[in-house]
């Protein structure tokens, strides 16, 4: 299946340089580009793509507050991958809050770009590079003291799917949560789709997040 994006970007030479970059790979196509955070909002509910690259900072609406609308209930399987210039973005953050799946510095090279897209519309969310591990830790850090677990959310989880999503708010994957686990792969995936469903969460992403800010995994070195 080819994979259809959507490029948001108030540069246009972001815009035309992703555009070819994507259309060059196999398999994912660039099927339409917003010039702000008004115009992704639009043209994701127009063309439906399977994954947004998007700009953070874009005049008439941010990429945060797009971000928020096209994962809302109305665009649920639209994924959301972040377009950053520094790795350690104050508002980055806030985008996976809002519902990003992601994110991925511009300065990446092609073949990571693509890598990205791909990751991101399977549904694991691009959570493997340290860097968004370090972000996710170090912004719920700064941001907001950890609170204790909720335990009317958290308590619905049985010992092992608890266990499971504190491996996934640290980054692992399902291959690296099974080696630790010694257990089956699929065995993590099931885990991992009953967890989402029990939390109302709709991805890895937001898992880790959740982790996070209900207290569940402390950051380094808190």
């Amino acid at each position: 299946m080819t994979i259809r994006v959507l490029i948001a970007d108030d540069q246009m030479m972001i815009r035309q340089g992703f555009t070819v970059l994507l259309n060059a790979e196999p398999g994912i196509e660039v099927i339409g580009q917003a010039v702000n955070g008004l115009d992704a909002v639009a043209k994701a509910a127009e063309l439906a793509p399977d994954v947004v690259l998007m700009d953070i900072r874009m005049p008439e609406l941010g990429g945060i507050e797009a971000t928020r609308r096209i994962t809302g209930p109305a665009g649920a399987s639209v994924k959301v991958l972040v377009l950053t210039t520094f790795d350690l973005d104050e508002y980055v953050y806030e985008a996976l809050r809002a519902g990003a799946s992601g994110f991925l510095l511009k300065e990446a090279s092609a073949d990571e770009l693509a890598q990205a897209v791909r990751v991101v519309a399977s549904g694991e969310a691009l959570l493997a590079p340290n860097i968004t591990k370090r972000l996710i830790a170090e912004f719920s850090r700064v941001t907001r003291a950890p609170r204790p677990p909720l335990k009317d959310r958290v308590g619905v989880l049985t010992e092992r799917e608890t266990e499971v999503l504190s491996l996934i708010a640290q980054g692992l994957s399902n291959a690296e949560i099974a080696e630790r686990l010694v257990v089956a792969e699929q065995t993590v995936k099931t885990h991992v789709g009953r967890i989402l469903v029990k939390l109302g969460l709709r991805d890895r992403t937001q898992a880790a997040v959740y982790g996070y800010e209900t207290g569940l995994v402390r950051p380094a070195g808190y």
